[in-house]
């Protein structure tokens, strides 16, 4: 999952980055409001991490701009300040989250998955489609309770194509999804993730819908 990370205090904004690798996310890192605003209206992101104070656009201003163009991207507030009007303030603009500084990386981390997870419509801890149980807490995979190893790059086009199971996602939208600014994409890496996907796990699990993406469909049980 790609995230953007919106803080302007460099040596927080870095253990963040680094802490939210960790986790399994695509991290990019913007130090300024303007910056983080035109990003949002440029790019896709599956939550946003954003601190309330920053140079050029305050960090309320930010969210403001983004709810209203109707992008409904959650948005968690990470500030230093702890006053109940201050809270009120951010989730009055749509916020859907708040963390005080001080905090712990795993907490962010723990509440981003949330986060994801409601925008998504799964409300729970477990991802199943078909046969396969996905963990991102634990980045673990399981297919009919056996361990199933994966790469951190397949287990998050699973996650991905699981979060959207019965929508088409474009070879372009998985990108967008996996990679941060300034990594490297080889030209045939996601086909390439898939393939091993359907290898570890099986065929049937991801349908290709030739020209348009690739798809978990949605099985009803009988």
């Amino acid at each position: 999952m790609r995230i953007l990370l919106v803080e302007d205090d460099a040596l927080l904004g870095d253990a963040i980055q680094a802490g939210l690798k960790q986790s399994g996310y695509a991290v990019d890192w913007m130090r300024d409001g303007l910056s983080a605003d035109q990003a949002l209206s440029s790019e896709t992101f599956a939550a946003v991490v954003l601190d309330l104070g920053l140079p050029r656009l305050s960090g309320l201003d930010v969210l403001l701009r983004l709810r209203a163009r109707g992008d409904v991207i959650p948005v968690l507030i990470l500030t230093a300040k702890d006053t109940v009007q201050d809270r009120i303030k951010g989730l009055d603009a749509g916020a859907d989250d708040y963390l005080l500084k001080p905090f712990d990386l795993g907490e962010l981390a723990a509440r981003l998955r949330a986060l994801i997870r409601r925008a998504s419509g799964k409300a729970e801890l477990l991802l199943q489609a078909n046969g396969v149980s996905l963990d991102p807490a634990a980045h673990r995979v399981t297919y009919h309770d056996q361990l199933v190893e994966l790469s951190p790059k397949e287990f998050a086009v699973l996650h991905a194509l699981i979060l959207s199971a019965g929508k088409v996602l474009s070879r372009a939208q998985l990108e967008e999804r996996l990679y941060a600014w300034g990594e490297e994409v080889e030209s045939n890496a996601v086909e390439v993730h898939i393939h091993h996907l359907r290898r570890k796990l099986f065929p049937e699990l991801i349908v290709t819908i030739r020209g348009v993406g690739y798809l978990i469909p949605l099985v009803k049980e009988a």
